[in-house]
């Protein structure tokens, strides 16, 4: 599967993931001009996870972006649904519980996390609405969400750019340091058909997440996404 266009089957992205999961770190770092660090590092600050919470990573991938919440002292699950991915993250963080599992149908009780989090992955589940839905469903009442996911740069000039780079630097530059350059392609139209800023907001909202509200990082080009379940839900 290379065309974005194209129904997201969950099988065909989760064995599109498999054969970039050896090198995904390292094409994410080359690809983003250095930015996903950065990116990370703004999710940190935004989960702002505590000692003893329970924090739920979804499309943790290698759990790379796992290891800032166990720095914190809080208990994180990195969950995927690409075992290729999770093989790798266990080969490299085995002390991390990684857990396969679907966004749409995650393998957990109901609340019963602090926080939810899923950075770069929401545009690859099948069902967006079911996904968030779910992530509502497995946290605390009163816990906390945070989205990292690319976004519509605000600045038109910009905008045009970047949307020429996706599409036009990034499938050559993903030949030279990815093992499957045509995955990139694939993540390059998603990026562009993906909601808005303020389209995401809505849909946070319509399956029940309160105080929505996001921040835009590099221009837009990442937004950072926030959300509470209420307490009395």
């Amino acid at each position: 599967m290379t065309r974005a266009s194209l129904d997201k089957q969950p099988h065909e992205v989760a064995a599109m993931f498999d054969d970039v999961a050896a090198r995904y770190d390292l094409t994410n770092d080359v690809l983003s001009l250095g930015q996903a660090r950065l990116w990370r590092k703004e999710v940190e600050r935004a989960v702002a996870a505590r000692p003893a919470e329970r924090v739920l990573d979804l499309a943790a991938g290698t759990g790379t972006s796992s290891l800032p919440f166990a720095g914190a002292g809080a208990y994180v699950v990195p969950c995927d649904f690409s075992v290729g991915m999770l093989g790798e993250g266990k080969k490299r963080r085995p002390w991390l519980p990684f857990t396969a599992g679907d966004g749409t149908r995650l393998p957990f009780a109901d609340g019963v996390f602090d926080a939810v989090t899923i950075s770069f992955g929401l545009r690859n589940i099948q069902d967006t609405d079911a996904a968030l839905a779910e992530l509502h469903r497995v946290t605390k009442p009163g816990g906390r969400l945070v989205i990292c996911e690319f976004s519509e740069p605000t600045w038109a000039p910009f905008r045009t750019v970047y949307t020429e780079y996706l599409m036009r630097a990034l499938p050559p530059v993903a030949r030279a340091v990815s093992s499957n350059p045509d995955a990139y392609v694939y993540l390059a139209e998603s990026i562009r058909t993906w909601p808005n800023q303020p389209e995401l907001a809505a849909r946070l909202q319509g399956v029940g997440w309160t105080e929505v509200a996001w921040r835009n990082l590099t221009g837009g080009v990442v937004a950072l996404h926030r959300g509470r379940k209420p307490a009395g839900s």
